[in-house]
């Protein structure tokens, strides 16, 4: 019982040390998302055949609903596969507020930072090129309408109930559709951007703060648990001994559409008990909610299994090579 409480305290104060650089952290997403995020929609959007290299330099910035709006514009065929890839591979998630609430070496961060930006160029450029090449790139036009009746997103009911006084029977635009992304990416989290001024921004920022402290300190307490239950060597033998192994299961973390998987990923990294080519498969697959919003987007379930695999695959890859390479961040 004494183990229980000490483990409990030792979590407890390890993660109240973090709740000041995770809010000043998330004060500074927050503003950032809520001030430009139609200016990297249209950036995207505009990209063309670049797509791939827009997408994976905007996805590593810290707006943690891209994924989705990603993923939404590929359901409406606004920007290609290989750009969702791109955006998914190289999307840091909740991986910039833990290395900042830990104060690690920006060394480190930007590290992984450019190399997930690297491998999302490099394989979203690789699938759009293979699309082209076997003619599987659709007919070139977006196709907004169909994704909202698919899709049932009731725009204008999200709109009258934020006071918009707008007829239910006027037609969905492009612009319209970030909606879906949006509360999508709200549904996450919890949270919105309604409204004007700093208290959006603020308790957005509040909200995602609370949210990764509770992940952040029960990925803490069930290690602590683990680790004194089981013992550490055990834990080091599953996932030091055997990087391989490591690896796999790290990308499968990865794919949990929650910001606790980034969160569990980066924690143990920085802990010492994930090593670097387990930490970049899982934090490469680990795009946010930029699947999920895919699986309900987009209505082909033979390409949302194709993107599911490939970003999976590629995050084992990478990940392989990285161990293969004794990389070290």
């Amino acid at each position: 019982m004494d183990f229980l409480v000490d483990v409990l305290t030792e979590s407890v104060i390890d993660t109240l040390k973090l709740i000041p650089f995770l809010f000043l952290t998330y004060l500074a997403m927050e503003a950032l998302e809520h001030s430009a995020s139609h200016h990297v929609r249209a950036a995207v959007e505009k990209s063309g055949k670049a797509g791939p290299v827009v997408g994976s330099i905007l996805g590593a910035l810290p707006q943690c609903g891209f994924s989705a709006m990603a993923a939404t514009l590929y359901a409406g065929r606004v920007v290609t596969a290989g750009t969702l890839v791109a955006v998914i591979l190289s999307t840091s998630d909740e991986m910039i507020p833990v290395f900042v609430a830990h104060q690690e070496s920006p060394t480190r961060l930007f590290g992984i930072l450019a190399l997930k930006v690297i491998v999302g160029i490099i394989a979203g450029l690789l699938v759009d090129v293979a699309l082209r090449m076997l003619h599987r790139t659709g007919d070139g036009h977006a196709h907004i309408h169909e994704l909202c009746e698919r899709a049932h997103c009731h725009c204008e009911d999200a709109e009258d109930e934020n006071g918009s006084a707008e007829s239910e029977a006027r037609s969905v635009t492009a612009g319209e559709h970030d909606d879906v992304a949006r509360r999508a990416h709200e549904h996450a989290h919890g949270h919105d951007h309604h409204g004007h001024g700093l208290w959006p921004i603020v308790r957005s920022a509040l909200v995602h703060t609370i949210q990764v402290t509770v992940f952040i300190f029960l990925v803490t307490f069930f290690f602590g648990l683990l680790i004194e239950g089981v013992g550490e060597d055990a834990i080091g033998e599953l996932l030091a001994d055997h990087p391989v192994r490591a690896t796999f299961i790290a990308a499968l973390v990865g794919l949990i559409p929650n910001c606790g998987a980034s969160v569990a990923l980066t924690e143990l990294f920085l802990d010492g008990t994930l090593a670097a080519g387990p930490m970049v498969a899982g934090l490469l697959v680990s795009g946010g909610v930029g699947l999920l919003v895919l699986w309900r987007t987009n209505a082909d379930l033979r390409q949302n299994a194709a993107v599911t695999g490939f970003v999976y695959a590629v995050g084992v890859a990478v990940g392989l090579l990285v161990g293969a390479a004794g990389m070290m961040f």
